[in-house]
């Protein structure tokens, strides 16, 4: 094979080293593929993989496509630039290379040597989230509750583990236990993660898929390790060799090696490892304070998925298995980690749609020093991904909790947060050939043709862009209305992320800078400054870390767009979607700052909405195709010569018109008949008013609920309620010998206060006594009064 530039003739442009540039003559960029201009050799030098992601744990055996390579050459590995790993060459010529451990997640770049000198090749390797990652590709521990609870009463026996023994390329293999820890002082610069091979469990054995052992307790010092996982590894490679072929278990808590002690007494072993674990969070900073507040309610948790996303322990969706939180049946996480210390917000919720809170249940949400997904820039503490989670918010779960009955000391650090500051995202639409809901709640109807601003807001660094394109009907003729056709999105240095329609019908297909991502593997991927999640494929969510979400879904040919802001960006943006400020007259402000009539003709909105055209300097779209070149790069932003129907024309002698007046009721009728009539489609018509009362849902579950905060039982008694917003009653019992002080009942009031008075018990036994005191102070004061009367009149 070819392996430098010198196998090309000297006039040819080589994609060695310059992957993702474009020459004059040719290019190494992603897009030329669909552009046919594609240096020579790209292929050789720009490469593909398969698979592309794989654990950050490493091990992972990707095979490189499109090209092949001579099998006595020394093919060597290279990712971030500095993590070296071997590679090899199979019998039938193709590359493949061993992915490293890893402290972070999303992409990485990787290089290839066929010298071990130069590193000409390049491609990109997709780093997941260890928990996220399918179980095909994972050691599955057999009865997980044995393996975590072992040596705790009753708990005994041998563990058994399973693995797909074809994804190892070893006859025969290791069963190692690798450890997890953090060292150095906490939030400084020498606070350091690391996973270390403590010892092999089992040696040289069948690579069958299945290995099952009687743990024993393990030697001193590798007993003092509590978290780990199981790595399956090829046989001939030394013990705990680096970055080799494997296969990695879940992180577990490591119950089944702990010493003697454990086995003889758990529960009190446990108690002093959660009073021990009690004393550091005292001394580490309180990461409370700066967390965000949960969602009041269930249906806000779920509609803003700019900030939370589900947690897949506790998942409405997957039949509410919430191992952690009995009593919920659904919890969200915060997406992005706290700012400075990277901590995490988890919100669970149960049957009713209300919070459930750890002062009411032991099932409660609970927030996180180190958040479970991590947090960019992930490699260190406590921002590892998973791990760092498990180190500080989990272990400790099992010392208070789940190994002892001291549940108390773990709630006084993981104390739920309630709602009370959480203040809901404003949502604005764009749905059907197209129709425009803004933040403010004004609707209208613009048909052009060509590229736009949809949001834009030039101190946040934020700018959301749409594409629209003519629409066809089933014989292919062009109608007189458009659709979106794709939207570009930005959040400051992030990576750009373009939602475009694909070629299959209700597909959708995302860019990430111009290059086309796959959701075949995962179905959620952390990019630069930026997330993206697509379930399937007609669904994507982009998240960007100030809170905005973009969700993006296709249906019936046409894409509905939403975008959900906080509330912090209030004042703060322009663009088709309107000025998110409460005030719905200025809405159709032009980008040179006038604006136009609510009132105005759907000509005069029409020009309005063309004034906000993008330029090629500010555009964030792909144009990778001879069509899009032509049609938007090369041609006027907004197309001046398409000219749509302004309205249409409801004759009663159209056969369509009766079963479109049946169809098109209620709230969105008007953008249902339109669209039913322009397009001739009844399938039109009903998906745009499905998308309107989806859009009028998501507004609904998101109107600002009123929380007045929780309420705790008084002392030596108990409360019934469990719900803390606008209206909710609270009611409140003394236990037998005690009576009851203050308020018996108290009510969430609109202005966020409790009516009434604050709750006590008190002893009989006491009260009989200030009663007795208080009689006989009285008693005395009527003697005294009595005397001085007395004296009185004798003197006169």
């Amino acid at each position: 094979i070819c392996s430098n530039v010198s196998c090309l003739p000297s006039s040819a442009q080589s994609c060695a080293r310059s992957c993702g540039e474009k020459f004059n003559t040719c290019s190494c960029h992603s897009t030329c593929e669909s552009l046919r201009d594609c240096c020579a050799d790209y292929k050789q030098f720009c490469l593909d993989i398969e698979p592309h992601s794989g654990s950050l744990l490493g091990g992972t055996d990707f095979k490189i496509l499109n090209t092949s390579f001579e099998q006595n050459i020394n093919l060597t590995c290279r990712f971030n630039s500095e993590i070296l790993t071997e590679g090899y060459v199979d019998e039938s010529g193709v590359g493949h290379c061993i992915t490293p451990l890893l402290y972070e997640l999303g992409w990485i770049s990787f290089e290839v040597s066929t010298d071990g000198v130069s590193f000409d090749r390049s491609g990109r390797w997709l780093s997941v989230h260890h928990s996220k990652l399918s179980p095909v590709y994972k050691i599955s521990l057999v009865n997980a509750t044995q393996w975590q609870y072992y040596g705790t009463p009753d708990v005994s026996g041998d563990l058994k583990m399973t693995w797909i023994s074809s994804l190892l390329k070893a006859e025969r293999v290791n069963i190692e236990l690798w450890g997890y820890n953090e060292t150095g002082e906490v939030y400084s610069a020498n606070w350091e993660a690391e996973w270390k091979y403590l010892y092999t469990v089992g040696r040289d054995v069948p690579n069958s898929g299945v290995f099952s052992f009687t743990p024993q307790i393990a030697e001193k010092p590798y007993f003092l390790w509590e978290l780990g996982s199981i790595r399956v590894s090829p046989s001939t490679k030394p013990d705990g060799a680096q970055n080799v072929n494997a296969l990695w278990s879940e992180e577990h808590a490591l119950a089944w090696h702990l010493e003697e002690a454990f086995r003889k007494d758990s529960a009190g072993w446990a108690l002093e490892k959660c009073i021990n674990w009690d004393k550091e969070e005292k001394a580490m900073p309180n990461f409370l304070t700066e967390i965000t507040d949960c969602p009041c309610t269930l249906a806000q948790a779920r509609a803003d998925t700019g900030r939370f996303h589900t947690d897949y322990g506790c998942d409405i969706e997957a039949g509410s298995a919430c191992v952690y939180h009995p009593g919920a049946v659904h919890c969200v996480r915060a997406i992005q980690g706290s700012p400075e210390y990277g901590a995490g917000q988890q919100c669970c919720y149960d049957s009713t749609g209300a919070q459930v809170l750890t002062g009411d249940s032991i099932g409660g949400s609970t927030p996180d020093r180190g958040h479970d997904w991590g947090s960019p820039p992930y490699k260190k503490p406590p921002r590892v991904p998973g791990f760092s989670h498990w180190k500080y918010d989990v272990i400790s779960f099992y010392y208070c909790c789940l190994w002892s009955d001291n549940c108390e000391y773990y709630f006084t650090h993981r104390p739920s947060s309630d709602c009370r500051t959480y203040r809901p995202p404003r949502v604005a639409a764009v749905l059907g050939d197209p129709h425009f809901m803004t933040f403010d709640g004004v609707t209208f109807t613009f048909n052009g043709k060509g590229e736009y601003m949809l949001v834009y807001s030039s101190d946040r660094e934020l700018s959301v862009q749409g594409r629209t394109e003519p629409m066809r009907f089933e014989n292919g003729t062009v109608a007189m209305a458009t659709r979106l056709s794709s939207v570009a999105m930005r959040e400051k240095d992030s990576d750009v992320i373009e939602v475009r329609l694909g070629d299959q019908v209700d597909e959708l297909q995302v860019l990430m800078n111009q290059q086309v991502l796959s959701f075949s593997e995962q179905k959620w991927i952390d990019l630069s400054g930026v997330f993206v999640f697509s379930p399937k494929a007609s669904n994507v969510t982009v998240m960007f870390p100030s809170g905005t979400g973009v969700e993006v879904r296709a249906g019936e040919g046409v894409m509905t767009l939403t975008v959900l802001l906080p509330h912090d960006l209030q004042n703060h943006t322009l663009g088709l979607l309107g000025t998110m400020n409460d005030d719905p007259e200025d809405d159709l402000t032009s980008s040179n700052g006038a604006f136009i009539s609510l009132n105005s003709s759907a000509q005069d909105i029409f020009t309005y909405c063309a004034g906000w055209a993008i330029t090629n300097e500010t555009s964030l779209f792909t144009y990778d195709s001879t069509f899009l070149l032509n049609e938007y790069y090369y041609a006027p932003k907004h197309d001046p010569s398409f000219i749509p129907n302004f309205s249409v024309t409801e004759d009663p002698e159209d056969p369509l018109l009766e079963p479109a007046l049946s169809l098109c009721a209620g709230e969105g009728a008007s953008f249902c008949k339109y669209d039913t009539l322009s397009m001739r489609s009844l399938e039109q018509g009903n998906a745009t008013l499905l998308a309107f009362r989806s859009h009028t849902s998501t507004k609904k579950a998101l109107e600002p609920v009123q929380s007045c905060g929780w309420l705790s039982p008084p002392n030596h008694g108990q409360k019934e309620g469990t719900l803390y917003l606008e209206g909710a009653n609270v009611t409140f019992s003394c236990n037998s010998g005690y009576s009851l002080y203050g308020s018996h009942e108290r009510t969430c009031q609109a202005d966020g206060e409790w009516s009434g008075e604050d709750t006590h018990c008190v002893a009989d036994n006491t009260l009989a006594i200030v009663l007795g005191s208080v009689g006989a102070v009285l008693a005395l004061v009527v003697m005294v009064i009595a005397i001085v009367v007395y004296a009185k009149k004798q003197k006169k």
